[in-house]
This record gives C-alpha cells, sequence and structure tokens, in this order.
C-alpha cells in the first residue's frame, strides 16, 4: 500500500511539474467531485443513473455479448466474438467510465468489485504488445457493418475499423478510474495500448489517422496524468495528419483539409465535434495559434448555420452528419452522442475564452438535445433526436420510439459516463475569480489562492428564474464571482442570428447583495462582483422569465412560417398526447402563453398553454375550431407512448396538408 500511494504522489507530482512548464487553459474547472448537486432536476437524474442506469448498462452489456467478447478474448472460455460491430468494446469502456464516476461520489464496494471484474477480463484479452481489439483478437468474420469486416492484420482499415476509437475510449475510462480509485490496474492496461500504437504509428513512422475520432482525447488525458508528453505529441500528429489524403479526402471523416484550414463542420457529427474537442485542448496546451483559430471559425459555423434550437447537432441521417449551411430538417437526426460531444467542445471553448457564449450553447444543449436521448425512468434511449415524429416512423435505429438498448448502443453509454458527471460544469476558477455557469442548487468548497470559499446555490431553476447564492470565505478577502447572464435574458436565443425572438424584450435581471440591489457591470455575457466578501454574503438574482416565440433564419427553409416556443433554458414542443395530431395546430403568434407547474405529470413540468386554431377532417369537410393547446418541456416527450410530436408550429398557414 505504501508503495501505491508513493506511485501516485509522484505521478501527481510529474503532472503539477509540466503543467507549470506548459500552456493550459486559462480558466479551470471545479472537478465534479467537490461539487454536490441538492436540487431535484438533476440530482434524480444523477440518482437514476447510479440506480438504474448503470446496472442497466452492465445488464446489457454482459446479455449481448460484449463483456463475454473479452473473457473469449482472454481464453478464460471459449467461444466465438458476439455482435454486430468492432466498436462494441466502447460500450464497456464507456460502462466502467461511468462507473468510476459514479465510485467517486458513493464509494460503492458493489460497484468497485463489479470494475475489478470487468478490468480483470480486459487485461486478460490484451495482446503482450499492447494491442486490444476483440473482435480482431477472436479473429470474427460475422460482422454486420461492412465498414468493420474482418482483416488479416490489425490497424490493416482504420477508416472503419475503430481500433484507434476503441482506444481512445479505454484510456478515457482508465484515467477516469484511477483518478476514482488510486489504482494502477486500468491504467497500465491503457499505457500499455498506447505505448503500443505510439511506437507503430508515432513520428516517423507509419503515417495513419483514426477515421473516427476520439483516441485524441484520450491520449491527452493520458499525458495529463502522467506528464509524459509523448501522449500529446501523438494527439497533435494524428490531428496535423488530416488533409493529406490519408483517407482519400473523405469529408465524412473530416480528411477534406488540414484541421487548421477547416473552416466548416462537415462530415459524420460525432467524429468532428471530438475532433473539434481535441483541437481545444491541443490549442490550450500548446498555445498553437492556428488551432484557436480553426476552432474559433468552426464553432461559428456551427452555432450560425448548422445548430438546432435544441442544442442538436448533425442533421443528417446518411452519414449521421452534418448537412450544408441551414440544411436543418425537423426529422433530425441530431444524434445524442453528437450532443454530449457539444457540450465537451463548448465547456473548452469557454476555459479557452472566457465568454459566457460558450457556457449558453453548453446549457441549451445540456436541458434540451442531450437530456431527451435518456428517459426519465433511466432505461429507454433515444438515438436519433428528431425536432418533429408522427409517431410512426422508426427515426430511432428502427423503433417509433425510445429503445432499451441497441446493436449500436454507443449513446445508452455515453448518457451513463456523462450524467455523472454533470457537476463538473457548474463552476470554474481563474486567478481571484469564480465563476458560476449553471444555475443548480448545489455546495461546493473552492480554493480560490490561499483562500477557501464556500458557495451554496439555491433555485428553482429550470422553472423559475430565481436564484440565492451564499459566498462565504474561510476569511474575508476581496475576488469577483462572475454570474453567467444567460443570452435567453438578453434576447438572443443562440449567440449568432440563427434564431430569434419574435417577442425581443430584453429585461435585466435584478440583482442583489445582502438585500440590496445593485448594478453590476457585464463582460462577456457575466455579471462581475468584485468585493471584499465575508462568510454569509447573499446574492440574489432575479432572470426574468417568459414565454419566448421563437423564428428561425429565413435560410432555413423548413420553419418559415412556423414558431418555437421556450421558457427559461428550456425548448417545448407539442405531443398528440395533449393536442391530437400535431399537424394540424396552427398557433396564434399574438395569443397570450400561459405558464403553469404540473407536479403530476412527466416528473413534474411546467406546462404553457394557449388558445390556438385546430384543424379537423370528416368526410365532408375541413373545419377549425379554438381551443386550448398545451406544450411540455422538449425532453420530456415520448414518455407516454408513441404519439405525433412537433417543436415547430406554424403560425401562418403557407401550405396545408392534411392527413
Amino acid at each position: 500500500m505504501k508503495r501505491l500511494v508513493l506511485n501516485i504522489g509522484i505521478t501527481l507530482l510529474v503532472v503539477t511539474t509540466v503543467a507549470a512548464q506548459q500552456s493550459d487553459y486559462p480558466i479551470t474547472p471545479v472537478d465534479f467531485t467537490r461539487v454536490k448537486i441538492t436540487d431535484n432536476f438533476w440530482r434524480s437524474r444523477m440518482e437514476t443513473n447510479e440506480k438504474v442506469t448503470i446496472p442497466h448498462a452492465i445488464k446489457k452489456n454482459r446479455e449481448d455479448g460484449r463483456v463475454d467478447n473479452f473473457i473469449f478474448a482472454a481464453g478464460i472460455k471459449k467461444g466465438k466474438w458476439k455482435g454486430a460491430f468492432g466498436f462494441n468494446d466502447t460500450d464497456v469502456y464507456k460502462t466502467l467510465e461511468g462507473m468510476a464516476f459514479t465510485y467517486q461520489l458513493n464509494r460503492s464496494e458493489v460497484l468497485s468489485k463489479e470494475m475489478d471484474s470487468l478490468i480483470y477480463y480486459i487485461g486478460a484479452a490484451q495482446l503482450p504488445d499492447g494491442y486490444l481489439y476483440t473482435a480482431w483478437n477472436l479473429r470474427a468474420r460475422n460482422y454486420n457493418d461492412a465498414w468493420c469486416m474482418y482483416r488479416e492484420k490489425p490497424y490493416d482499415f482504420l477508416q472503419g475499423s475503430h481500433e484507434f476509437y476503441n482506444s481512445g475510449h479505454m484510456y478515457e475510462a482508465a484515467v477516469a478510474h484511477y483518478l476514482a480509485t488510486g489504482k494502477k490496474n486500468f491504467l497500465d492496461i491503457a499505457l500499455k495500448n498506447a505505448d503500443h500504437i505510439y511506437e507503430l504509428f508515432g513520428p516517423g513512422k507509419i503515417e495513419a489517422i483514426p477515421g473516427h475520432q476520439e483516441i485524441e482525447i484520450g491520449l491527452i488525458k493520458l499525458y495529463r496524468i502522467t506528464g509524459s508528453a509523448k501522449y500529446l505529441e501523438l494527439a497533435k500528429l494524428f490531428l496535423d495528419r488530416r488533409g493529406k489524403g490519408i483517407l482519400k479526402g473523405q469529408t465524412g471523416c473530416q480528411d477534406h483539409k488540414p484541421v487548421i484550414e477547416q473552416d466548416e463542420a462537415v462530415g459524420h457529427a460525432v467524429r468532428a465535434n471530438y475532433m473539434y474537442t481535441a483541437m481545444a485542448d491541443v490549442a490550450a496546451l500548446t498555445g498553437d495559434k492556428d488551432y484557436i483559430r480553426a476552432i474559433d471559425r468552426l464553432w461559428e459555423n456551427v452555432v450560425g448555420k448548422k445548430m438546432y434550437l435544441t442544442g442538436g447537432m448533425g442533421a443528417i441521417y446518411r452519414g449521421e452528419a452534418y448537412g450544408k449551411d441551414y440544411e436543418l430538417p425537423n426529422l433530425a437526426y441530431a444524434e445524442t452522442c453528437a450532443a454530449i460531444a457539444g457540450v465537451y467542445w463548448n465547456h473548452r471553448m469557454f476555459l479557452l475564452h472566457g465568454d459566457a457564449k460558450y457556457m449558453d450553447v453548453l446549457e441549451r444543449i445540456l436541458y434540451n438535445g442531450m437530456i431527451s436521448g435518456v428517459s426519465l425512468c433511466g432505461t429507454k434511449f433515444f438515438y436519433p433526436n428528431p425536432l418533429h415524429s408522427d409517431g410512426k416512423q422508426t427515426f430511432n435505429k428502427g423503433a417509433a420510439g425510445r429503445s432499451e438498448w441497441f446493436d449500436c448502443s454507443c449513446c445508452p453509454t455515453n448518457d451513463v459516463r456523462f450524467i455523472s458527471s454533470i457537476p463538473g460544469y457548474l463552476y470554474a476558477t481563474r486567478g481571484k475569480e469564480v465563476y458560476v455557469n449553471l444555475y443548480v442548487s448545489s455546495q461546493v468548497d473552492l480554493q480560490l489562492g490561499k483562500n477557501k470559499v464556500r458557495i451554496e446555490q439555491q433555485t428553482g431553476y429550470p422553472w423559475n428564474g430565481t436564484i440565492r447564492t451564499t459566498v462565504s470565505p474561510a476569511r474575508s478577502s476581496e475576488f469577483t464571482v462572475n454570474f453567467r447572464l444567460p443570452g435567453w435574458t438578453q434576447g438572443k436565443p443562440v449567440p449568432s442570428d440563427l434564431y430569434t425572438y419574435m417577442n425581443n424584450r430584453v429585461v435585466n435581471p435584478v440583482v442583489k447583495v445582502n438585500g440590496i440591489a445593485m448594478d453590476a457591470p457585464v463582460d462577456k455575457g457575466y455579471i462581475k462582483i468584485n468585493r471584499k466578501w465575508k462568510k454569509g454574503d447573499v446574492v440574489e438574482l432575479e432572470l426574468p422569465m417568459e414565454v419566448k416565440k421563437v423564428t428561425a433564419h429565413a435560410n432555413v427553409e423548413n420553419n418559415h412560417g412556423r414558431i418555437a416556443l421556450e421558457y427559461g433554458p428550456l425548448v417545448y414542443c407539442f405531443e398528440e398526447n395533449d393536442n391530437g395530431p400535431v399537424d394540424r395546430i396552427i398557433l396564434d403568434s399574438e395569443a397570450p402563453f400561459t405558464v403553469s407547474f404540473d407536479s403530476g405529470l412527466l416528473g413534474g413540468v411546467n406546462v404553457i398553454t394557449a388558445n390556438a386554431s385546430v384543424y379537423t377532417v370528416d368526410d365532408i369537410d375541413i373545419s377549425s375550431a379554438r381551443r386550448t393547446v398545451k406544450a411540455i418541456p422538449y425532453y420530456a416527450w415520448n414518455h407516454r407512448g408513441n404519439a405525433s410530436m412537433a417543436v415547430w408550429i406554424p403560425y401562418r398557414i403557407e401550405k396545408l396538408i392534411i392527413r
């Protein structure tokens, strides 16, 4: 045990030394383990993830053969490889990452033993040289996926094999496990694999790149935990090799241009967003200005022309890809994994630039296009997240509604690892400044220079905009607390002209410190309160909430003559369960809307009601009548059976099709 503690101490010392010598993000996020969430909205989802979704994922990984593949590859039992996709290994890795995150919060011995069991199988399946990809280890020839067909040699088809993709998720899980437990059993497996890949594909070696980005993020995490610069070097090398024709210049894999020349988001959206995330890491750690300029351009393109109102990214089913500028059909693909990767990317952009607009986008994704991907019960999932459904089409990998699992279950296992880490997006620090980025009832202890500061939030967000924050430094001192001023309070649904409000009324929030109203300066979207703080100081924010009527840019052809509704950070939708067929609703853009909280509906939600024209069809005639219609938060749709749903509703008739 003493030797283990010494090794950990040395590793952390190396990381500290390297960090002191190298560039890094100017803003530091507060680790999720230090943040205690106490509200009903996110706490309940984290508890469901811990008690329901993680056990569900473990069970499904075992039932579908994902765990057996490691056991068979290790020779512990005899059997043939099971599954449809070579990247199924990552579902075990991502589940392990979520387990490690959760273990840091609950210290469950049951969870610890389950992790050790899975890690044993993974280590036993690894080849002596470090290679690990169970489909090839078992010489599987029964792929359903043409991209992942068996090859005679390892790494013989990196364009589609996902070998590097698997490795990246392994590295992320191994780092999470090491940080959670202090054990090196999983980390050693990951380092052995990374060293193997570096020896084959490092500088001056085989010029190859992954078809599906992810290893770059994992390598950078290995660099951070070990201080070994070769992992950062390899991550950047994989990025810098793009655009040289290694993958025949395919846009689907973002190989069409060198990364520093890319200015439009193209191709597979998850691959792209993971790549942009890694580019932000490289930019921060190396100070490479060309990387910074490139990711700035790419972010402007996505947020200005390619993002759904829900924060969904990747419009096109074919290739799971970004479409052309303003190509945003309401039968969206908007994969859950792309939303999660979008959170990773936007969080890093905030850490790099310190602007609230990135957290505005992150919040939009989080409360809408990401959380919609997992059911309230925690065992049913969306792969795509469309903004329109007739209740019948099989948009969800062959299902009309949510599914318990998929042959390709990257989204459910991504939910598992992501939801456990949500507290890590609330707070950040820079020097003598604190950033309060998300409004969630919570408690955190910060180290601000040589002073300790406790911050406690009490709020009913997202249902109301009342936020009470208590700031308690261990000793009175001067510092700045930055409270994010959400763009939706300032008449901007997104930081571009892609979406605008018809009722674009800007009402500044009420800010009080210890009960006294004040005018605080706003910089980069943050209300900055600089003062000499003492224990128990209270900041009260009242963010004005009203129903916002959203219109899309004129170039988004699908939404001409349509509006969508928002209340606070939430996008709303109309479901057939409440309104009859949603394609027969015509909203009056001038009609008043009423908001009320329904504690008995969908776990407790604000609902929006209004009078609207609703068309009916009989054998003789088409007629309309005025009646009340009801909208619910978009994330909560499809919990009451398969039925039609729409986010964008006509407010004028341009073309009437009644079915």
